[in-house]
Order: C-alpha cells, then sequence, then structure tokens
C-alpha cells in the first residue's frame, strides 16, 4: 500500500488576503509551492504564519485573492473537500479511542471498508514507528508519540498536502530534536507536500527546502536555508535569524561589498547589504557566536561584562559598550562580572544595514 501523496504540481497562493474587521491579519500574500517541497513559515507571534496555515486548511476564509492546486481554485471549498492532511499543536486526538481508530477516523469518514481502514492505519504506524501501540489510548503514550500519532493520522488519507501548525511546540527540547529528525524522514519517504508554521528558526533551517519568513502579515523574504541564514535582505529577517548583536555607527567606508563604521571610536567592518555612503547611518548585525572576546584587537569594540553562564565548550555573556549597547558574546573563559573586555567581530559574517528613518 503506498502512502505517496496525489499527483499535483504547484500549490499557489495569489494576493491571499485575511482581514479581521480593520486588521489586515494577511496582506496579499504571494507564493508558489512545487510538488514535493518542504516550505516553512517562519515568524514571530502575531506575524500571520497560522493564519495563512489555517486559510489554506480552509479552517478561515480569505477575504482576498485565491488560492489554487494548480489550475483549480479551492478556496471556496470546504476543508474536507481540500482533503489536506493537518497536524495540530495540541495533537486534537480523541481519548477514548484506540491509537488505531484515531488513525483510521479520517478513513472511516470517507466510508472505506474496515479491512482497508486497517490496512492503512497499521501501514501509517509503521511509518512513523509506532507498530505495537494500535490498541493504547492517547492517554497511554508520551507526547513524542502522540504527535506521531497526529501524523499518522494526516498521512493515512493520502493527502496532496500536509499542514503541520508548530507540532513541536509541546515537547521538551530532547524530543524536538527525535521529532525533527522523524518529520523530516517522513517526507522524505512519502516524496509529500508539507507546510510548516514554526516561530523557531532552528527548526525552519533543519527541515526546509524553503524558508517564509513574515512580518505583520506580509513576506518579508523567500530563501534556501542557507540563503537565509548568511544573507538576510533586511535587518528583522537578520534580527530573526539570529543576528541579535546591532551596532549603530557612522559609515566612514564603503567599497566592494563590504562597509566600515565608526562607533565609540571603533571602527567595525562587515558586509554591506545596502547600498551606502560615507556619512550614512547604519547598523551592523552579528551573530552572538560571532563576537568573540579576543586579543588581536582586530574588528573589535571594547564593552563592560554584564552576565556570563557556562554552555559546556565555551561561555556566553552580555555586556554593555561604552555607548550603552549590549552585545552577546562567546569566549573560552569565565569572564569577571564589570570587567573590560574586548570584543572581536567576525567581518566576514557581520552585515551592515542602512539604518531605517
Amino acid at each position: 500500500m503506498s502512502l505517496a501523496s496525489l499527483s499535483f504540481n504547484q500549490l499557489r497562493l495569489e494576493r491571499m488576503s485575511r482581514a479581521f474587521g480593520t486588521f489586515n491579519a494577511l496582506n496579499e500574500i504571494d507564493l508558489t509551492i512545487r510538488k514535493g517541497e518542504f516550505v516553512a513559515l517562519l515568524g514571530p507571534s502575531g506575524c500571520g504564519k497560522s493564519t495563512a496555515l489555517n486559510c489554506i486548511a480552509g479552517l478561515l476564509g480569505t477575504t482576498g485573492g485565491g488560492i489554487y492546486i494548480d489550475d483549480k481554485r479551492i478556496d471556496q471549498l470546504k476543508p474536507e473537500d481540500r482533503g489536506f492532511g493537518m497536524v495540530f499543536q495540541n495533537y486534537a486526538l480523541f481519548p477514548h479511542m484506540t491509537v488505531l481508530q484515531n488513525v483510521g477516523f479520517g478513513l472511516k469518514m470517507r466510508g472505506l471498508a474496515r479491512a482497508e481502514i486497517d490496512e492503512r492505519s497499521h501501514a501509517a504506524l509503521a511509518l512513523v514507528r509506532l507498530q505495537g501501540q494500535a490498541d493504547k489510548l492517547p492517554g497511554q503514550l508520551s507526547g513524542g508519540q502522540q504527535q506521531r500519532v497526529a501524523i499518522a493520522r494526516a498521512i493515512v488519507i493520502e493527502p496532496p498536502l500536509v499542514l503541520m501548525d508548530e507540532p513541536l511546540s509541546n515537547l521538551d527540547a530532547k524530543l524536538r530534536l527525535e521529532m525533527r529528525a522523524e518529520i523530516r524522514r517522513i517526507h522524505n519517504q512519502l516524496g509529500a507536500t508539507t507546510i510548516y508554521v514554526t516561530h523557531d528558526q532552528d527548526e525552519a533551517l533543519s527541515l526546509a527546502d524553503r524558508i517564509v519568513v513574515l512580518r505583520d502579515g506580509s513576506i518579508r523574504q523567500v530563501g534556501t536555508p542557507r540563503e537565509l541564514y548568511e544573507s538576510p535582505l533586511y535587518l528583522d529577517v537578520a534580527e530573526f535569524m539570529g543576528f541579535r548583536n546591532k551596532i549603530s555607527g557612522r559609515v566612514v567606508q564603503a567599497a566592494n561589498g563590504e562597509a566600515t563604521i565608526e562607533v565609540g571610536g571603533a571602527r567595525l567592518t562587515g558586509r554591506a547589504l545596502d547600498a551606502l555612503a560615507v556619512g550614512d547611518t547604519a547598523i551592523l548585525a552579528a551573530r552572538g557566536d560571532d563576537v568573540i572576546e579576543g586579543v588581536s584587537g582586530t574588528n573589535a569594540i571594547e564593552a563592560a561584562v554584564e552576565t556570563i553562564e557556562y554552555r559546556g565548550r565555551e561561555f556566553v555573556g552580555t555586556a554593555n559598550t561604552d555607548s550603552g549597547m549590549q552585545l552577546v558574546f562567546h569566549g573560552p573563559r569565565n569572564a569577571e562580572l564589570g570587567s573590560r573586555v574586548r570584543l572581536e567581530i567576525d567581518a566576514r559574517r557581520a552585515l551592515v544595514f542602512a539604518a531605517q528613518p
């Protein structure tokens, strides 16, 4: 029995919008998702990612634009007529039904024969590695096992599209890592198309073929994990991709794709993401692990240590510059609170953006 997804070439969102009264939760979203892709919708709370997923699923109606599977418009269809698989944050399992009954529920609603329901349900449980759990109730399973049941229930109907709404947020750190690997394995094995909502950049980076970053109901950037991680096009995207350190200064040099800013007597260089000229106000952004307590003094700024944490192989701290900016840094030693440190910034990885007016 094959659990491969039904044949289609692409899902298209064309100017898809959703308003709640005067509040626009989604603003004319345009996006094409190809068959077999794993696409993550990434952004902070309130950015519109779950609203977009619910509109695709049919749980929310759109107030503008259209949703298409190939040339067929589907946004007027009921959720059950779209035939998509859905995995929720809270599992949404029936507590009085066995695992096998939960997995087969969608097939039962479609009127399939009992023998076929059982066969396909057992195959789905085998795919999520839950053989031997069929007769248990959900309450007898761990959180990770319950989420596997929810995934099996979503894929057993052989959907053209699997929609996942922050499915790992209720699990502990160890289980999240395990389930991330399982979700990607199942996706690869099925050759399915998956849209996955998350606020966790690590989840998006590890799972997705492409990441869609949303902010205030609009798409800010779409790209591969590597593109988003290394070359975010906007400062707000960079912040969400882990560029926690932001240093504001005046541009003193800009050439060959690099820019140097001056702040408090220090000169710091990074890759220029915007067109910059000498005299412009700009912001240099860097990840914490690209800001290292060092001694060479190159591309460095002084700061006073405010906090320090032991992380096993290294120490991670925060330090305040003389101009009042707080920086996250990594280092090999336990720096004393209040001590002065020189923080070196990797110029190859730091990004320089034009300051917003």
